[in-house]
């Protein structure tokens, strides 16, 4: 088994290093001097899952990897590239993998097994798994932004309550397994530290900024055809229609002390 002292004079790879959380955690890893390589189509060298001739160059004088699939776990062809992925790194003598993954997705579990086994059939590199439930984030920084600024969040995600997690706590916890190792072999299921409903969501967006948001439920053709209209490509279309039929009904719902357990501490509250 690699140490730690060595694995850090190696650097790490961020894969989506310009992504949500890869971004942070990059930003956390080079403030604390750790030599630091960003995983992406616009990286040095580049990175791009659709590519797998770009992995083996990324991969060179890494000693760990923070490890998340574009677009989405959940996507077909995702669970093989992990395997084929974590198999190579490991070839090249890559001492640590830390997943993100995503709560109640059949298909993330199956990319955490794939390369748990790659891994633990290796000569000594190591795992640690983050299975993250729904970010806050969405409603600041990515598709849902557009809703909070239109004062109407248009989902079917009916009363369904989501303990929506804050980015920075996944981003702390990535680099505390990046670099310790306390966290070997450890499997975090992370939560916010209470669930709320997209109505209860808006109006906490609508307190804390004095904008008038709300919730309003549709059903999922509806939200299929509004997406189109916009211009969003089918293939995402695809997946946040798998994602709020097959994720959002419920088995989400409950709280857990992954954050606690990794940090020492509770995780940010959505207010």
């Amino acid at each position: 088994m690699e140490t730690e002292s060595a694995r850090g004079k190696k650097a790490t790879l961020v894969l989506g290093g310009t992504g949500k959380t890869g971004r942070r955690v990059a930003q956390r890893l080079k403030a604390r001097g750790v030599p630091t390589r960003v995983g992406s189509r616009s990286g040095e060298p580049p990175f791009d899952w659709e590519d797998d001739a770009t992995w083996e160059p990324a991969l060179q004088n890494v000693g760990s990897v923070y490890v998340t699939y574009y677009p989405d776990l959940a996507v077909p062809g995702s669970v093989e590239a992990v395997r084929s992925f974590a198999e190579l790194a490991v070839e090249s003598r890559v001492g640590r993998l830390v997943l993100l993954s995503g709560r109640g997705e059949p298909e993330a579990e199956r990319a955490e097994l794939a390369l748990q086994e790659v891994v633990d059939a290796s000569a000594g590199a190591e795992w640690t798994i983050l299975r993250s439930t729904w970010f806050m984030q969405n409603f600041s920084e990515d598709f849902m932004l557009e809703h909070v600024l239109s004062g109407e969040i248009r989902l079917p995600a009916g009363d369904v309550p989501t303990p929506f997690l804050d980015i920075d706590d996944i981003a702390d916890i990535a680099v505390e397994a990046l670099t310790n190792d306390r966290h070997v072999g450890q499997l975090y299921e992370l939560t916010g530290p209470r669930s709320l409903t997209f109505a209860e969501a808006a109006a906490e967006i609508s307190a804390a900024t004095g904008r008038d948001v709300r919730y309003v439920p549709i059903s999922l053709e509806q939200h299929e055809a509004e997406l189109a209209e916009h211009g969003v490509p089918q293939e995402v279309i695809q997946l946040l229609t798998y994602l709020f039929k097959e994720v959002v009904d419920g088995r989400n719902a409950d709280t857990t002390d992954g954050v606690e357990r990794a940090l020492g501490r509770e995780a940010r509250d959505f207010g």
